[in-house]
């Protein structure tokens, strides 16, 4: 049986968009505002709710509030706006939404999102059961409650490969949307891998780097397309649009007891914070900044500076090392971008 969605917005083209977009895969349902929601959602199986932030009378953050403040309550919610604001997204995630999309957007992004969203609510779901079945069973056997508690183990990693799939795929959204990158996420993992292994860095971060560095972007699944697709330099005010992609990465990937996810917070959050305390977006000053946000600060401006971009040619290796020797000290660690530099030979060998 297909999966049921409510899709509520008070503009009827968008409640026409998202449902020409999700009735191939789903049974949808439409509401107008919050009181034809709440009779939806009484009246019929409803798995995943689309909700608009900004509805008439009660808004959809009320809304979403109300309905996942029951514990009883396994209601998905994805919410939609066509506000770029990343307070919103913020407190929209707090009240536990599953997915936070601007409008206008793409066929691919409602998809994946909601796919996402439908497959953490079925984990969820599980691991609750296998957490009420073992309270339940705290008589039984110990043979028996040792198999109830692997079950449990076994779905707790299952939620944790999903959750680490959901932002891997945010992470190539993002690529996919920004059409200059080409393999940008790959080489940056690979570049950050290999400064954190010539660094003797402990090998439980080394071998995390690799993949948390390819998420350092993921915030900029909020930035809007006419800004993050402009072939020319940016405003001031579109500037700071792109800078919250930082602050907006850290509440994305933040609250997980992965190591993996929690490494990954802390570059996406730190990769564009400069040592002589001049970037964003907290301006930390030297070893304030976390050193896997100092070796993804060097991996991504290196990538950036060797590759072509719609404005300019990517510059040569030479060129491109000789300037950023400008910012040691300023921009990056001194004793990060000088291992990054002597390792300069095997860089553009694999590269």
């Amino acid at each position: 049986m297909s999966s049921g969605v409510l899709v509520v917005d008070d503009e009827p083209a968008a409640r026409s968009v998202a449902g020409r977009i999700l009735q191939a895969h789903y049974e949808v349902q439409f509401a107008a505002d919050t009181s034809e929601a709440r009779s939806k959602l009484m009246g019929g199986p409803v798995d995943l709710m689309l909700c608009d932030i900004h509805l008439p009378g009660e808004s959809g953050m009320e809304l979403i509030q109300s309905l996942l403040s029951r514990e009883e309550d396994d209601l998905a919610v994805v919410m939609v706006t066509g506000e770029d604001n990343p307070k919103l997204a913020d407190r929209a995630f707090e009240l536990g939404a599953y997915g936070y999309l601007v409008k206008p957007y793409r066929r691919g992004d409602l998809l994946i999102t909601v796919s996402n969203a439908l497959c953490r609510r079925q984990l969820e779901q599980q691991s609750r059961a296998y957490q009420r079945e073992l309270q339940q069973d705290v008589i039984m056997k110990s043979l028996e409650t040792e198999r109830v508690r692997q079950q449990l183990r076994c779905s707790e990693e299952s939620l944790e490969r999903s959750r680490l799939e959901t932002v891997h795929k945010l992470s190539l959204a993002v690529e996919m949307r920004d059409q200059v990158t080409g393999h940008h996420l790959s080489r940056m993992g690979a570049y950050c891998e290999e400064i954190a292994r010539r660094m003797h860095l402990p090998n439980e971060i080394c071998n995390l780097i690799s993949l948390a560095g390819q998420m350092h972007d993921i915030g900029k699944i909020a930035v809007a397309d006419h800004i993050l697709l402009k072939p020319g330099p940016l405003t001031d005010e579109e500037r700071v649009q792109v800078e919250t992609h930082a602050e907006i990465g850290k509440q994305i990937l933040q609250g997980s007891e992965s190591p993996l996810l929690q490494l990954a917070e802390s570059i996406a959050w730190t990769h564009h914070e400069k040592v002589d305390g001049s970037g964003y977006p907290r301006g930390l000053l030297g070893e304030e900044i976390p050193i896997e946000g100092r070796i993804a600060a060097v991996a991504d401006v290196f990538d950036a500076l060797t590759r072509d971009r719609p404005y300019r040619e990517a510059m040569p290796l030479a060129e491109a090392t000789a300037l950023m020797g400008e910012g040691r000290g300023a921009h990056f660690d001194p004793y990060v971008l000088d291992t990054f530099t002597a390792a300069m030979p095997l860089q553009a060998a694999s590269a």
